[in-house]
């Protein structure tokens, strides 16, 4: 919002700049008066520096809702946290999806800025050798698209997460080896470490088990 509001801030400016000038352009004596170019040139660069990241975080955006849609079965969104949403956030999770008074998911989530971050930097990396962080950014996405979906018990979530990480790898760009391997490196490192409430259920005949096919607890050990 606030790069918004300073694009729309400068070209307006660069407009002002244009309409003063328009009348003033002939002094007194009938001789032209040069256009402020230096002004205007400063107002555009300006613009523009606030409309790359802008163009930057909304592809980001649709690369993430294309992915979490296709594991969804259907269209969402995602909407990654921008800098003035986390100046102002107090929260600790790393996202969330808002449900209805009738008990019904919205078809959106909120990933907080930093996953959104290691997902920005996994997507442009060559996704071999994922640090924790972006797998756990990853499992966010996936984490947040179960709940889109309508699981709102947290552990059923995660568990279903889990089994679907390598989809989700796949759908942004992975393939299926890396996708697995993404997915695995989470059940080992990560989800040993999840909260209560977070961590019942889930592995090899545990409750959440849906008994999908290459599950990262299946050569696990």
């Amino acid at each position: 919002m606030l790069l918004t509001w300073a694009l729309l801030g400068f070209l307006a400016l660069a407009a002002v700049i244009t309409v003063r000038w328009i009348p003033r352009r002939f002094d007194g004596l009938g001789r032209a008066r040069p256009f402020p170019r230096i002004s205007m040139a400063l107002c555009l660069a300006i613009a523009v520096g606030c409309a790359i990241p802008m163009w930057t975080h909304a592809r980001l955006e649709s690369r993430l809702s294309a992915a979490a849609s296709a594991v969804a079965g259907g269209p969402v969104t995602v909407h990654c946290q921008t800098f003035g949403e986390a100046f102002v956030d107090v929260g600790a999770e790393l996202g969330w999806v808002r449900w209805g008074s009738d008990g019904a998911p919205e078809r959106s989530t909120l990933i907080k800025r930093e996953p959104c971050r290691d997902l920005s930097a996994w997507l442009a990396s060559s996704k071999t050798a994922p640090t924790l962080d972006q797998v756990i950014a990853v499992h966010v996405l996936t984490h947040e698209t179960m709940h889109m979906v309508g699981l709102k018990n947290e552990s059923q979530a995660e568990c279903a997460a889990i089994q679907r990480d390598a989809e989700m790898a796949v759908a942004l760009g992975a393939t299926p080896a890396q996708g697995q391997g993404l997915a695995r490196q989470y059940w080992i490192e990560a989800y040993p470490r999840v909260g209560p409430g977070y961590g019942e259920g889930c592995g090899a005949g545990g409750a959440y088990d849906e008994g999908l096919a290459a599950p990262p607890w299946a050569d696990a050990d």
